[in-house]
């Protein structure tokens, strides 16, 4: 393997378990030195660290040389702004992609989590998987694995959220599932609710999820879902559902029955969770959780819910 990209060579950790012979590329000595030492340390000693250009360290080899490349494109440009498109990244995969394919079978590229995953895959055809990659919730990486000479309609898509309280999620669908998926939905909430968490939003698996669980969608742009029965192994949140009632600010002390304190989230709303903040008064925190949404009928509701 070649991680072009070593940095502080945390990556390069991580992904040398296993294999016989890595080369850790990096262009400042400082961190080639600093890389070197850890190395050492932790006893891997299949790394070889070389200071260089990255590019020009994979044209010395003779091609397919390579089982595995690694690289994390820089994301910040010569002022220090973030950026997201694959042809502002350092270095520009866009251009660099034909000589990575020469030379590994596989390409392992790691990406914002800001960019658009459609866009992205029409920049790199050769991509057989997709991995977003979110911890407690929130979305930290995408991965795209490039295979040489492949070029699927569909690649696998990979949707991970690291939990540090509970088991890892996981969900797998290639797009044309979710294509082709016929979306369930219902009239109104039912005993659960469901949030998905981010690496499916992020990711697009919407209509797919009422086929792989037995879950109903509130409305197609709400991205929530109910069931009667508890579903344990819904990739998100669950929730069980205490009752629902239309958005209308004056009742609302009335529907909330006393309560001081609430989570809020808002889904296909038109209000933000500071609005209502200020129309119910409620303070953040406790052990209701309400979320601000639009049923399949278009009415405005608060959905009031505990946990299971």
């Amino acid at each position: 393997m070649a991680d072009l990209t070593g940095g502080f060579g945390v990556d390069c950790f991580f992904l040398a378990k296993g294999l016989e012979k890595v080369l850790y590329v990096e262009r400042q000595a400082e961190l080639c030195d600093l890389a070197k030492n850890n190395f050492e340390v932790l006893g891997l000693k299949q790394i070889q660290v070389v200071q260089g250009d990255g590019v020009e360290v994979v044209k010395a080899f003779t091609k397919k040389n390579f089982d595995l490349i690694f690289l994390d494109p820089a994301r910040r440009d010569n002022k220090g702004g973030k950026v997201v498109a694959l042809s502002d990244c350092e270095p520009d995969l866009t251009l660099l992609k034909p000589l990575l394919l020469e030379n590994a079978k596989y390409v392992l590229v790691k990406l914002s989590p800001m960019l658009d995953i459609s866009l992205a895959l029409k920049s790199l055809p050769e991509t057989v998987e997709v991995h977003v990659v979110s911890v407690d919730g929130e979305c930290k990486e995408l991965l795209f694995l490039l295979k040489s000479g492949s070029s699927p309609e569909f690649p696998q898509i990979n949707c991970v959220n690291i939990r540090s309280k509970d088991e890892d999620q996981l969900f797998q669908f290639k797009k044309g599932e979710e294509i082709r998926a016929e979306c369930v939905y219902a009239e109104i909430p039912g005993a659960y609710l469901y949030e998905p968490n981010f690496s499916l939003l992020k990711a697009g698996a919407f209509s797919i999820l009422t086929q792989a669980f037995d879950v109903r969608k509130l409305h197609p742009n709400s991205h929530l879902y109910t069931s009667d029965q508890l579903i344990t192994n819904f990739p998100g949140r669950a929730f069980q559902i205490e009752s629902f009632f239309p958005f209308h600010p004056k009742d609302l002390k009335m529907q909330l029955g006393g309560i001081q304190k609430a989570n809020i989230t808002v889904r296909n709303f038109p209000n933000t969770v500071a609005e209502i903040r200020k129309k119910t008064k409620l303070r953040e925190g406790g052990d209701v959780y309400l979320f601000a949404t639009t049923l399949l009928d278009e009415k405005k509701v608060l959905i009031s819910c505990k946990k299971p």
